[in-house]
């Protein structure tokens, strides 16, 4: 508190450039990010617009991963020049986007994103009846540029020539005071995109911030909002959220927020169940240890693990009615999925790798006969598998089935053989046939033997 008082004295009278709309402009002594940390695609492209005459920086989330000692998934470009005069110094780049049009260059295997510094917002923005801007395709200077971004955090600057950060909110301090704050007024800003309120659970969990209290306050009396973002965005944001290598920590900040009744709208049910939570949160961890391990991370197993409780529920709900358990299984999944896409617009594709790792789970239980080699060369047979183990590692299913598996799928042609469990359902059948066969050679017999020791007819007589 004193050092504060003292700086607050020191600084009387002084200037602020950050006011002024001027950055603090911090040097790579201070912050440490060379150039070397940056992708050689994110660099080629602020050269090629520098060429030109145009200003160009690696902007936001990159910037403040590599000051906290994280490796950034991409790097963005921000720059003065307008998307088509971008195409024009980019030979391989092409225009996207209609909320607000951005580029992206093709620099080799990299994809770069790049965007025009946005201006403030007028009173002739295209907003819903809620406020969230639907069309902002107004350009501005870069301190515009930096007061539209959600979080101070992600106004930062870097000069991949110079190697210096331009911050404009102290975003670097507010990193260093382990602090999530909001650039301007929270409530406007929920407005503008309430997507904004998973971002904040996200990075706060991701880079281990807490939320400002101005930035958080809001958040649960405005988390109905949700409900009027496009459920393909929404799922998008999801994904990221889950797939931060802290997803454990998101839902646990989500709940904390009361923002999971307006995201995945079957989660708040399973959590209020122990067996449905013990068995998300498995799937969870199970995620994120992958991801710090660099092991890639499926979408689809992630949302099949998500949703096979409520799946379950309703399948035993369908087979108590009396239809048969496979058409039940079925029936359950397309439900669950057609219920959960009215809010979260799960793509097709994943959605159907969803339901095959569903689809394959009772077919684990047939180890007899083929059958298990059918099941072994399935195209989803890793993740189904992977499911099941999660499964028995929940208590749902008893965990010998998940070994044998194990052993199976490990064994040579000989040893599988030997695995397989007699073919209970074969045999029965076979006895069946040979009963059948047998009572017709019995019954053909004594019908012989009648006819032997009974007179002839008259009409046989004659």
């Amino acid at each position: 508190m004193l050092r504060k008082f003292i700086n607050r004295v020191l600084t009387l009278g002084k200037v602020n450039p950050v006011a002024l709309g001027e950055p603090a402009i911090i040097p790579v002594e201070r912050h440490g990010v060379h150039r070397e940390s940056i992708s050689s695609g994110s660099r080629r492209v602020c050269e090629a617009l520098r060429e030109r005459g145009y200003k160009a920086y690696v902007v936001g989330g990159a910037v403040r991963d590599l000051l906290v000692g994280a490796q950034p998934k991409d790097f963005d470009v921000a720059t003065n020049a307008t998307p088509e005069e971008v195409r024009r110094c980019l030979r391989r780049s092409r225009l996207i986007g209609r909320r607000f049009q951005i580029v992206h260059a093709y620099m080799g295997a990299e994809v770069v994103e790049i965007t025009t510094f946005r201006g403030a917002l007028g009173n002739d923005a295209k907003t819903d009846e809620h406020g969230r801007v639907l069309r902002d395709n107004v350009f501005g200077s870069q301190a515009e540029d930096a007061a539209r971004r959600d979080f101070t955090v992600n106004a930062l600057y870097f000069d991949p020539e110079t190697e210096q950060i331009l911050d404009y909110h102290h975003g670097v301090a507010d990193l260093q005071q382990k602090t999530l704050r909001m650039i301007g007024n929270p409530k406007t800003r929920y407005r503008e995109d309430p997507v904004r309120m998973l971002r904040a659970v996200r990075l706060a969990a991701k880079l281990g911030l807490s939320i400002d209290p101005a930035a958080r306050r809001p958040i649960r009396e405005m988390a109905t909002l949700l409900e009027n973002v496009p459920a393909a965005r929404l799922f998008d944001e999801m994904l990221k959220l889950f797939t931060s290598g802290h997803a454990v920590k998101c839902l646990q900040q989500l709940r904390a927020e009361g923002l999971h009744h307006g995201t995945l709208p079957l989660l708040d049910v399973i959590l209020r169940e122990p067996q449905g939570e013990k068995f998300v949160m498995l799937a969870l961890a199970n995620t994120d240890q992958r991801i710090r391990q660099g092991k890639t991370s499926s979408p689809s197993f992630l949302f099949a693990a998500l949703l096979w409780h409520e799946v379950t529920t309703c399948w035993r709900g369908i087979q108590s009615e009396g239809e048969p358990p496979v058409p039940a299984l079925h029936q359950a999944m397309n439900e669950v999925l057609k219920a959960q896409g009215e809010k979260l617009a799960i793509t097709r594709r994943i959605a159907s790798d969803v339901k095959e790792i569903w689809a394959l789970q009772p077919r684990f239980e047939q180890r007899a006969g083929r059958r298990p080699y059918g099941v072994l060369e399935h195209p989803r047979f890793r993740a189904a598998y992977d499911f099941l183990r999660l499964r028995a590692d929940a208590g749902e299913i008893d965990i010998a089935l998940g070994e044998w598996w194990l052993d199976f799928q490990n064994a040579d042609g000989e040893a599988r053989a030997q695995m397989l469990l007699p073919a209970e359902g074969v045999k029965k059948k076979r006895r069946r046939r040979r009963k059948k066969s047998t009572t017709a050679a019995e019954e053909t017999a004594d019908a012989t033997a009648r006819d032997a020791s009974e007179p002839p007819s008259e009409q046989e007589h004659e």
